[in-house]
């Protein structure tokens, strides 16, 4: 199963990254993939907090080679907000954080993941677009949509 035209996709940061940095080995993959997935009319969504996780993430030193500059960092992500439709999280989504790490066993980084997974579903969104799929396959409640198929 794929997704089809008009369905909401959740891309991940790792997707992001990838996409953004020419020196990533899934680079192509990232491209190809979201370009696809437009082409379909998917829309495409991504959240504040995969924003902060994508600065996190390409300002660590090393990280990324050439190290990228805080205005093009800037600019990515400006792009990204004029791209994607972003999910604003608020106590809705906080709430069902909440309930995921009552119902499953959550802890250290694995909650950044579950809030992801909050978020996709206060805003309906099923697919979840990632190259770490095994993050989320305790989350029945989403379908996976691998980088590389």
């Amino acid at each position: 199963m794929v997704p089809t035209q008009g369905s909401a996709v959740f891309v991940d940061t790792n997707l992001l990254i990838y996409a953004t940095f020419p020196s990533s080995p899934f680079h192509p993959a990232a491209r190809i993939r979201l370009t696809d997935l437009e082409r379909q009319g998917t829309v495409l969504w991504t959240s504040r907090q995969v924003l902060r996780e994508f600065l996190s993430a390409t300002t660590r030193p090393g990280a990324i080679m050439p190290a990228p500059t805080p205005s093009s960092l800037v600019q990515v992500v400006q792009q990204f907000e004029a791209k994607f439709q972003v999910a604003n999280e608020d106590s809705s989504v906080t709430a069902r954080l909440l309930k995921l790490v009552q119902s499953k066993t959550i802890q250290g980084k694995q909650i950044h993941d579950a809030n992801i997974v909050a978020t996709m579903e206060h805003f309906g969104i099923s697919w979840l677009l990632t190259h770490n799929t095994s993050d989320f396959v305790r989350y029945s409640q989403i379908k996976l949509l691998p980088l590389l198929p």
